[in-house]
């Protein structure tokens, strides 16, 4: 392909506002919206399989816009009424067809390209150290389907010349991508209709586990699925008869035949685990992932500090261990908890806030009165048991005063729950040792049971 005359059709056509409105929509939309996904351990600038799948889920919106970019391209040729003319030229048809399709491809490549390049720096900026190689599939997958899209849109535009095309495959294209649809509520994702049907989809959810990762097959059977329909858009493009238009078919139906081969049908086989970012790294008894090293230096002093204060508490009965949660669960699911091990969320809002002193203070509370409720930005159960921690806490780092871990809600019920509180630990310190320790212990069981853990300290069941 002569570069000058690309470089003309890359100043001259569309082609340049598609790879624009690639690059601008998405950062509109994530810096814009304060959404999840600057949340917790899965956001988007935190870790690099997290940047992938995030920016991969834009293609919602930009997935259709590239096939509507394409379909308005591929009608060029008719609004100028030139069809015929250029048909009657002595050049090939497909290189005719390869330098529109080239800008436009080379257009929508650099702006997902730019997108992910800028997630990309501002994950290398942060504070993880781990590089997973499984990150670059995602996003290279992504390229491709949004380069079919396009290419597919401008050969059906071509072989349907109607101002109609456009704005129906467009809306054609968000259609099937909503009910491809993934969705993370599971303790796996997995598509709304088949499982595998929807991974013939380009567009992931946002991801809500940082540990989860695409398998190799869904990179795969996705690849050969958007180049059988990258071959079905170009054969169109380049196609003079109704023959050649048919025998461009081809391309797409082996490459949806070798897909659906290839695609797991199980959701256990589509998410899998990153086992090298799983992979535990520990001070002693404070043990984090791989992928969140970084924030070991800061957990293991004030773990050890919390081990110590559980053990004066609870004696032998105290855990031992510190190690981050890494169990995956349904959204709203309880925690699987331990009365051998204090579990530590990254995702919990508190430790994810937390200085040094706060965090001894968090640890001592999760050993002592665990949250079986989750407490993440997506799920609030944990709160409940904020005001039973508080008073734990207090007590066993010896303070005068109830010290609550968060600045409490003006709500009615957590005025309740704070008034219960403040009853519970007056309760407490008028006991004598041993009992103030028995009822302690009596605390912990009802966490790890799931209960509030406010009623062995008021004797009735808290709001």
């Amino acid at each position: 392909m002569n570069t000058r005359v690309l470089r003309t059709e890359l100043r001259r056509s569309v082609a340049p506002w598609a790879g624009l409105v690639v690059l601008g929509g998405s950062l509109a939309v994530l810096y814009a919206v304060n959404g999840l996904w600057w949340q917790g351990t899965a956001a988007w600038t935190g870790q690099w399989t997290s940047m992938a799948l995030t920016t991969r889920s834009m293609l919602a919106y930009l997935w259709p816009l590239s096939v509507g970019f394409g379909a308005v391209y591929g009608l060029r040729d008719a609004r100028s009424r030139t069809a015929e003319l250029l048909a009657s030229t002595p050049r090939p048809a497909w290189r005719r067809a390869a330098l529109p399709a080239g800008a436009l491809a080379l257009a929508l490549a650099a702006g997902f390209g730019l997108l992910v390049l800028w997630g990309g720096s501002q994950v290398a900026l942060g504070e993880t150290d781990y590089l997973p190689a499984g990150w670059l599939p995602i996003s290279l997958v992504a390229v491709l389907a949004l380069v079919a899209g396009a290419v597919f849109g401008m050969g059906l535009a071509r072989t349907l010349p109607s101002v109609l095309t456009p704005p129906i495959l467009v809306v054609g294209s968000l259609v099937a991508v909503m009910y491809l649809r993934q969705t993370t509520d599971g303790a796996l994702p997995s598509g709304q209709a088949s499982n595998r049907l929807s991974q013939l989809s380009p567009v992931t959810d946002m991801p809500r586990e940082m540990l989860l990762t695409l398998s190799g097959a869904v990179d795969l059977g996705q690849a050969l699925w958007f180049l059988g329909l990258l071959g079905t858009g170009f054969a169109l493009l380049a196609a003079s008869t109704t023959r050649a238009r048919l025998f461009a078919a081809a391309p797409v139906l082996a490459g949806l035949a070798l897909a659906l081969l290839v695609l797991p049908a199980d959701p256990r086989d589509t998410y899998v685990v990153d086992r090298a970012a799983a992979a535990l790294v520990c001070d002693g008894p404070v043990c984090v992932t791989r992928a969140n090293g970084t924030q070991l230096p800061v957990l293991a002093p004030a773990g050890k500090e919390a081990l110590r204060v559980l053990h004066d508490a609870l004696g032998d009965r105290a855990p031992a261990t510190i190690h981050e949660e890494t169990t995956l669960r349904a959204n709203g699911d309880d925690r699987q908890l331990s009365a051998d091990t204090v579990l530590v969320d990254f995702d919990d809002p508190l430790i994810a806030r937390a200085t040094r002193a706060e965090l001894t203070r968090l640890l001592v509370a999760q050993g002592l009165a665990p949250n079986c409720r989750p407490r993440t930005p997506w799920e609030g159960g944990g709160q409940l048991s904020v005001p039973a921690q508080s008073v734990v806490a207090s007590w066993a780092l010896g303070e005068r005063q109830v010290q609550p871990l968060e600045k409490p809600e003006e709500d009615p019920y957590a005025r309740a729950a704070w008034t219960s509180a403040t009853a519970a630990w007056e309760k407490l310190n008028a006991l004598p040792r041993a009992e103030q320790r028995a009822r302690i212990a009596e605390v912990r069981a009802d966490a790890l049971s799931c209960g509030d853990g406010l009623t062995p300290l008021t004797g009735k069941a808290s709001r």
